[in-house]
C-alpha cells in the first residue's frame, strides 16, 4: 500500500489529480486487488497491464483523468461501457455510492462486458473489494448501451470507438456527460468530454490524446 499511496501522491503533484474526493476513491480502491495474481506485483506501476483476452486494465493516471472529467456526483447513475476486471467501475462507486451516506441516497454503476470470462472476473473482484451492491457487471454489447436501465447521468467508455455510438447519446440525460475516446486502432486517439444540454444539444471537448484497446461490438471498430 506504501507504494500505492506514493503514485497516488506523484498523480497529485503532476495536477492529474485534483479534487480531494477522487484522490480520497483512489486510495479507498487500489488496483492490486483486480489484477490476476501473476502481475499483482505491478499494481502501482503507471501503465497499463494485460489481463487476458486481448484487453487490459487501463493505467491510474488515465482513470484518474477519466474520473475526473466525469465530475461524478453522490447518487449518480452511471454506465460504464467495458468492465475488464472490474477496478474502474469500483473506483466510480466510491464516488457515487460511498458507504457512509444513506443507501436511499447512492448511486449505481452498470458496467457492460462483452467477453463473457471478464464479466465473471469483474463480478467477483468487485464483491471482494465490497462494492457488490452498488455496481452491476451485465454480458452486453456495450457499444449499443444498456437501455434496461437507462437514462444515465454518466456514461464512461474505456475502449476506443471509430466515433460517438448514437445509443449512448440517446441514452444520457439531459445535463449529463460522457467521457469517451475515438479513433481508430492506431495510437491516434482522442478523449473527448461531451456533454449533453436541457435542450439536447451536445457540446464536445478534447482532453488530448490517449491509446486505448479497440471497442467491440455493433458500434466499435468492427
Amino acid at each position: 500500500m506504501a507504494e500505492w499511496k506514493k503514485l497516488v501522491d506523484s498523480l497529485l503533484r503532476q495536477g492529474i489529480l485534483q479534487s480531494p474526493k477522487v484522490v480520497n476513491a483512489m486510495l479507498l480502491v487500489p488496483r492490486v486487488k483486480f489484477l490476476p495474481e501473476g502481475i499483482q506485483a505491478y499494481s502501482a506501476a503507471d501503465a497499463p497491464l494485460q489481463i487476458g483476452f486481448g484487453q487490459t486494465i487501463s493505467a491510474p493516471h488515465m482513470v484518474c483523468i477519466m474520473n475526473e472529467a466525469l465530475q461524478l456526483e453522490v447518487g449518480h447513475k452511471v454506465l460504464e461501457v467495458g468492465a475488464g476486471s472490474g477496478w474502474h467501475a469500483a473506483t466510480i462507486a466510491e464516488l457515487v455510492a460511498p458507504k457512509n451516506v444513506p443507501k436511499r441516497e447512492r448511486g449505481h454503476v452498470y458496467s457492460t462486458e462483452i467477453v463473457q470470462a471478464l464479466v465473471e472476473t469483474a463480478r467477483k473482484n468487485i464483491k471482494n473489494a465490497g462494492f457488490g451492491g452498488c455496481v452491476t457487471v451485465v454480458n452486453a454489447d456495450g457499444s449499443k448501451g444498456y437501455p434496461e436501465r437507462a437514462p444515465y447521468d454518466r456514461i464512461v467508455v474505456t475502449a476506443a470507438a471509430p466515433q460517438v455510438p448514437k445509443p449512448l447519446l440517446d441514452q444520457l440525460k439531459p445535463s449529463g456527460v460522457i467521457v469517451i475516446p475515438v479513433g481508430r486502432m492506431s495510437f491516434f486517439q482522442t478523449l473527448l468530454r461531451l456533454s449533453k444540454g436541457v435542450d439536447g444539444i451536445i457540446k464536445r471537448e478534447n482532453l488530448g490524446g490517449v491509446a486505448f484497446v479497440p471497442l467491440t461490438g455493433e458500434y466499435g471498430q468492427g
